[in-house]
């Protein structure tokens, strides 16, 4: 039976990381995956939703991946997502990702055309093929995709020996239980629902706001293996509210993030790209806030 322990945790998705003048940072790539490094996060999502992917180009992804793995390749578990909106595109990453020895490679379905569940299955299996030594996870957020991973398809999926299960963004908990039981592993995608993902089911996290506060998600996720469930959900609210604080500025939130990273003594890793909106003068505040509000809960919590 395969050892799925290597993907058992705190999983931060990893930004995209630019410079002064809007081009992927090899430089910054590496100082992020050092930092996070060291805040003792089980491994890094990298070229999801918060890498911006669906804004780069292939070889900007590359450039991302190469020097994340060159940082901290070996020293954490790193899951590649490699999904453009075609097939051949997204079987380069794969290749790509197989070559530099990640851990696993991870797909959304193809978004704006709605196809049918037998055309998903066949772009997520010729990916799949593209690394033929590497697992493959499947990433489920209808909210943003268009389309909603389900049983029956999961099921054709796991056909493929290759693929070990789903990072589920979709809200329902419920969705984490059914994948479950499937035999499938499942990561819990919603960073407000950690704790509920956990007790559903979910091997760990992988979330978007997690190198935010790494120490809170690993607090949450301590608490609930010692079964101290009042305590998570106490530690769980305050990230919430702390969310709802990132997502209360006009620019888009990664942006928030990564300026709160910076004030944190983090590495500075740019803004966002557009369409994206960046920071206005009036988000300032919200950054300072954000800040404040993560280390007051850290300081009583962890």
């Amino acid at each position: 039976m395969k050892d799925f322990s290597k993907y058992q945790g705190v999983i931060p998705a990893f930004y995209a990381c630019y410079d002064k003048d809007g081009k992927v940072s090899p430089e910054a790539v590496r100082a992020l995956a050092r930092y996070l490094l060291e805040k003792g996060v089980k491994g890094l999502y990298v070229g999801g939703s918060s890498g911006e992917c669906i804004y780069q180009s292939v070889e900007e992804r590359k450039i991302t991946l190469e020097n994340v793995m060159a940082e901290v390749g070996g020293k954490m578990t790193i899951i590649a997502h490699v999904a453009c909106n075609n097939t051949e595109d997204s079987r380069i990453l794969a290749a790509h990702a197989e070559s530099l020895g990640v851990d696993a490679i991870a797909a959304i379905p193809p978004i704006y055309f709605h196809l049918p569940p037998k055309a998903i299955a066949k772009y997520w299996n010729d990916i799949s093929d593209a690394a033929p030594n590497t697992d493959f996870i499947i990433y489920n957020i209808p909210q943003l995709a268009g389309v909603a991973l389900t049983v029956p398809l999961l099921k054709e999926m796991l056909k493929n020996p290759r693929v070990i299960g789903v990072k589920n963004s979709s809200m329902p908990v419920q969705d984490i239980q059914m994948f479950h039981d499937e035999g499938a592993v499942v990561f819990n995608g919603p960073d407000e629902q950690l704790l509920s993902g956990l007790a559903a089911g979910a091997i760990g996290g992988i979330g978007g706001t997690y190198a935010a506060m790494p120490e809170l998600y690993l607090k949450v996720r301590e608490l609930f293996l010692a079964g101290d469930m009042a305590k998570g959900r106490e530690v769980q609210n305050e990230c919430c509210r702390i969310i709802y604080k990132l997502c209360s500025a006009e620019g888009n939130m990664y942006a928030v993030i990564k300026e709160v990273i910076r004030l944190q003594g983090g590495p500075d890793v740019g803004g966002v790209r557009a369409p994206l909106l960046n920071l206005s003068e009036a988000d300032h505040a919200v950054t300072v806030e954000s800040a404040q509000m993560i280390a007051d809960a850290i300081a009583k919590y962890c």
